[in-house]
């Protein structure tokens, strides 16, 4: 369940504002998801996984093991083995078997690949300072490091 009624919260004081705070985050999330989804489609006939597997590829220029791309994305294998046959096909990705072990295949970015996704991060910017232009400079850094701090709390217990 991702919230329960207000009313049903009860315990220490400013649990309400944390449940608030919890759905908010969570709307304005899903609606900026689904506007840059929306836009990948429509401008690069494109999908938000595949931007996240290209995204991971560019950032490691040598290649990944297909299971620590899964790692990295925080989805099982089978997701990323359907996206990156696609991107193979496409001529995006490069798949190459990891020396002295054949079971294991590490993928990386063509050439096309990261002229491809070059283009989708500059647009994919754009398209987040657009979204987030009503709130300033300042308020981005408070918030920013506020949400730091919060995963650094319990990151290191789940």
């Amino acid at each position: 369940m991702v919230s329960a009624p207000l009313s049903v919260v009860e315990g220490r004081s400013g649990d309400k504002e944390r449940l608030r705070l919890w759905i908010r985050m969570l709307r304005t999330t899903r609606i900026v998801e689904g506007e840059l989804r929306e836009r990948l489609r429509r401008d690069f006939d494109s999908t938000l996984p595949r931007f996240d597997v290209m995204s991971a590829l560019y950032r490691a220029p040598d290649g990944m093991l297909m299971s620590d791309l899964s790692r990295f994305l925080l989805v099982s294998n089978g997701n990323v083995t359907g996206i990156v046959e696609r991107l193979v096909a496409e001529g995006y990705v490069m798949r190459t078997k990891r020396e002295g072990d054949k079971r294991t295949s590490v993928v990386q970015l063509t050439r096309a690949g990261t002229a491809a996704f070059e283009k989708m991060a500059a647009a994919h910017e754009r398209w987040i300072s657009e979204l987030l232009d009503g709130i300033g400079t300042a308020e981005v850094h408070r918030l920013s490091e506020m949400l730091h701090v919060f995963r650094s709390n319990w990151e290191g217990e789940h």
